[in-house]
């Protein structure tokens, strides 16, 4: 007989602390087995299901993506005492619509159900059970936990109600043998409901690690989760050391007789066919004026923008410049250079310092043209091919620099605009370091703190640097090691764990935003009140989502406020302006900030009232003896009017000087910029 078996219960590493299967060690030994599909199915996450993906496709394993979830004792949204204690339920996706209802189970788990654990209740089960395979879970299953509470009939009750939201052949009851003899009794009770209710029977092993022999570094880690040590009686432990990836041959030898329900394993991994986009973008929907589309919204903003950027337009900028636009247009990305412009010059516009720009997209004249960046690339060489090449496509990547304090400011407005649920903050993960792994390992084993950081520090500060590294370049760590079997045991133990996550974090950039509420793509996680996406900043680029990186620089905000004291301290309220010649004319233009906070739409009404009627030119006018020869107004806050002067008209600039208010409007500050 064909012993055909596919794990189909496994938490790697992403099971933060109590997974120790190496993704890469998994498909391994399932390829080594003959196997041809494992499942992964982290505890209340999903991670690693990108990594997981990627690794089995590229060594001809079928992933089969799911999750074990917590089910609340009531509804997720009920968290009182009596809703600590949770039950466990294992969701595999059979096709991607099944991979999108996972997705937002997960997501619903942290965001709506977080009471110590991300819960899920029935009624959402029933909601998203599309596309779904269930299997009734460990021991903690609420199957399971209802036949060790000696309720044969509730538990009947739960499984069949699991059967009616999964429909026929899509639930299953699950079986496991640890050598455990809670496990072997209610293995007992399953065979029996199956027949009862005619549900059918499927065999998994609890994985946590690949090889027998890693439950003691399976057991490093959950002292370290749980800060017990090794000695401590009190510590939390496996029961055995059965959890492992077991080969088919042994899952047939421990479940003899129950043939059926392993092959079912095989069944179900069949039918499980989730495929992943890597292809595909989902790029926020930028609305421009009604009478423009995207491309010809963003060609007017850069036409206005490169007369403002140069005095003269020569052929060779406007040949970079419509070369860059056409790539841009060419390679999908206009909704993206405009989702950019608008956040910066909303930044902009409400006091909120900016960077002049940061890596390749300063060689982007359209950047300039937009003021996305204040760096030519002309005068300055940039080449436009690092940023954007039609030859190598990839996302745009645009890191911007805001003000410290402000920068939150920037992500509300974003949040705004697109919708709160088309916007996310970053997940990034800590790991065990080579000098963290040591540390931990050797509270973890009782090893004394002057010993663990005698070897800690025996390990360079250098990039890249592991424990292996370490030993082979440095002689005293190598003999210590060699020498001193205490040392010995725990290098061997840190290399074990070294790299693995050790917890999750938000990253302190990161920012994305989608065209369709974030978790119609990923699953969301919450890290200190703040949502997060669950997958890191390089798997949402592959997965063709807009990343940004909205960076806090303290630096800027010294500048602003070193500004805003000079103004206040020296009593700097008049005109400080720059100017600059545009064919033939010169340009002021002038912004109003209104000295009365208390007043201030009510004042710019005021403002716009007397532009429009042209007091203010007609003032400027008696000045300069019909120095101007043009007025723009720009309603937008604060509001502001550029004049364009004749030469004539610069006598004008020493009167302005001396004026602190036009009628009843402060004019603080004239913006021109230098460069005659």
């Amino acid at each position: 007989m064909d012993k055909k078996f596919v794990h189909l219960h496994l938490h790697t590493p992403y099971s933060l602390l109590d997974g120790f299967s190496k993704i890469n060690e998994v498909i391994e030994k399932a390829k080594n087995l003959g196997m041809d599909s494992v499942a992964i199915t982290d505890h209340g996450v999903m991670f690693g299901v990108v990594d997981f993906y990627k690794t089995a496709k590229k060594n001809g394993i079928k992933p089969i993506i799911g999750c074990e979830l917590y089910t609340s004792a009531r509804t997720h949204k009920d968290k009182e005492t009596i809703d600590k204690k949770s039950g466990h339920i294992i969701l595999l996706a059979k096709s991607n619509e099944g991979y999108k209802n996972l997705i937002k189970l997960v997501s619903i788990g942290f965001v709506d159900g977080f009471y110590y654990k991300p819960r899920v209740d029935y009624g959402l089960l029933e909601k998203y059970s599309e596309g779904i395979i269930c299997l009734s879970a460990c021991l903690a299953g609420d199957v399971q936990q209802q036949i060790l509470a000696g309720n044969y009939e509730k538990a009947k009750e739960i499984a069949l109600r699991l059967e009616n939201i999964y429909g026929k052949g899509n639930f299953y009851l699950e079986m496991q043998d640890h050598n455990i003899a809670e496990q072997k009794r209610v293995n007992i009770y399953l065979r029996k409901l199956s027949i009862d209710t005619k549900i059918p029977l499927v065999v998994t092993n609890d994985v946590h690690y690949v090889d027998k022999k890693d439950y003691k570094s399976h057991e490093i880690l959950l002292c370290i989760q749980t800060g017990k040590t090794l000695a401590d009686e009190q510590k939390m432990e496996f029961q055995t050391n059965e959890f492992y990836f077991k080969s088919q041959e042994e899952m047939y030898d421990i479940f003899s007789g129950d043939e059926e329900a392993l092959a079912n394993t095989q069944k179900i991994a069949d039918m499980c066919n989730v495929e992943f986009d890597f292809n595909s973008y989902h790029l926020p929907k930028y609305s421009v004026p009604s009478n423009y589309t995207a491309f010809e919204y963003l060609k007017k903003l850069c036409d206005e923008g490169i007369k403002q950027r140069y005095e003269i337009v020569s052929d060779d900028i406007k040949n970079r410049f419509d070369f860059e636009l056409n790539v841009i247009n060419q390679m999908g990305y206009v909704e993206y250079f405009l989702i950019v412009w608008d956040f910066i010059n909303y930044a902009k516009i409400n006091n909120i310092m900016v960077g002049p720009g940061r890596g390749s997209a300063a060689g982007s004249i359209v950047s300039y043209a937009l003021k996305i960046t204040d760096i030519d690339p002309i005068k300055f060489g940039l080449l436009f091919e690092r940023f954007l090449n039609p030859e190598r496509v990839s996302m745009p990547d645009i890191d911007i620099d805001f003000c410290y304090e402000k920068r939150d400011k920037v992500i509300d407005y974003v949040k705004e605009k697109y919708g709160k649920d088309h916007v996310s903050q970053i997940i990034t993960f800590g790991t065990f370091k080579a000098r963290l792994a040591v540390r931990d390992s050797a509270r973890v084993m009782g090893i004394s703190y002057a010993l663990a950081d005698r070897v800690a520090k025996m390990i360079p500060h250098a990039l890249k640097m592991s424990i292996e590294i370490a030993l082979n370049i440095n002689p005293d760590l190598k003999k210590l090691y060699d020498n001193d079997e205490t040392v010995h045991n725990l290098i061997d133990v840190a290399k074990g764990i070294e790299n693995l996550p050790r917890h999750a974090s938000t990253h302190a950039a990161g920012v994305v935003i989608s065209k369709n509420p974030v978790d119609n793509y990923v699953p969301l996680y919450v890290q200190d009140d703040n949502i997060t996406t669950q997958f890191t900043m390089t798997t949402l680029e592959e997965l063709g989502l807009l990343k940004m990186d909205f960076l806090g620089l303290r630096t800027l905000t010294v500048i602003q406020k070193t500004i805003e004291n000079i103004k206040k301290n020296k009593r700097i309220c008049g005109i400080n302006y720059t100017q600059k010649i545009f064919a033939g004319k010169w340009k002021i233009t002038i912004i109003w900030f209104l000295k009365n906070e208390a007043r201030r739409y009510s004042e710019i009404k005021k403002v716009l009232s007397n532009i429009s009627q042209g007091s203010l030119t007609k003032q400027l006018r008696e000045l300069g003896e019909d120095g101007i020869v043009g007025r723009k107004v720009y309603p937008e806050v604060p509001p502001r009017v550029e004049y364009f002067l004749t030469e004539k008209g610069k006598k004008l600039i020493p009167v302005l000087d001396t004026m602190e208010e036009f009628g009843n409007f402060y004019v603080e500050e004239y913006i021109k910029n230098k460069s005659i």
